[in-house]
């Protein structure tokens, strides 16, 4: 089974614009993001709309394909790329620019999802290891999984409701499951949800995932135990460079 990683990237995010070029441990974000994917997949682009972050990827010798900037999602940009890459793979694994802490394991479990021929679209999750406040964060979506270990749905709301216990106790009663945003789909499988239109729970809940369970693909989902350290605003650049032990550019 042949597999590529596609990084997308653009400049123009809101809440932290140019966060790919941000300086990190005295490396790019996005550079950060692509050695790490790189070091167990053979094959890595960076998709992105802008010309900067283009010459960026080159310069430390990493390969960037341009796009279009009117996607609306990294799935969208994704196809995109694959349509300009030649060679014919399997599996296209969907790692977003922002996760410099990737770890090469979680990468590695989510390509094992397709050892089971009925995978279509996997992904990850992590058990939840905090109180209720950290469950019922609306930014931290969850998961809820079969026995055999596919998403049955994912939502921002605390799911599932534990009957006939207080609140404060239902993490001890339930193992609720943190979804992690790294995909990976079949290559057929992905030219296919997007030409999907947006469903009614995809747009309810703000979550992409849930267009692809409505129209009744399966999404295998991979466990880990590793939190990621996702790069959303200035703030969190400025945390994630303490580990470094030095400080944000």
């Amino acid at each position: 089974m042949k597999f590529i990683g596609i990084i997308p990237a653009r400049y123009a995010s809101t809440r932290f614009p140019g966060k790919p070029l941000a300086v990190l441990g005295g490396q790019y974000v996005i550079e950060r993001v692509y050695r790490q994917v790189a070091s167990v997949l053979d094959n890595v682009y960076v998709a992105t709309d802008d010309k900067r972050i283009y010459d960026a990827v080159e310069a430390f010798g990493g390969r960037a394909v341009m796009t279009s900037p009117n996607h609306k999602s990294g799935t969208d940009r994704i196809e995109e790329a694959m349509k300009k890459i030649s060679g014919d793979y399997d599996v296209v694994v969907n790692v977003q620019g922002d996760e410099p802490f990737i770890h090469r394991s979680q990468i590695e479990t989510i390509c094992h999802c397709f050892d089971d021929v009925e995978t279509q679209i996997a992904t990850l999750g992590k058990p939840f290891c905090g109180d209720m406040a950290a469950i019922s964060n609306p930014n931290s979506p969850k998961i809820v999984v079969s026995n055999n270990g596919y998403a049955m749905y994912f939502s921002r709301s605390v799911i599932p409701f534990v009957r006939g216990k207080e609140r404060e106790e239902w993490p001890l009663a339930y193992p609720f499951m943190k979804h992690i945003g790294l995909y990976a789909y079949r290559r057929n499988v992905l030219a296919e949800i997007t030409s999907l239109p947006q469903s009614s729970l995809e747009i309810a809940e703000s979550l992409e995932q849930l267009r692809w369970l409505q129209n009744g693909y399966r999404i295998k989902v991979g466990l880990t135990n590793i939190e990621t350290v996702g790069i959303d605003t200035p703030e969190d650049l400025k945390r994630a460079e303490q580990l470094f032990g030095g400080e944000a550019e």
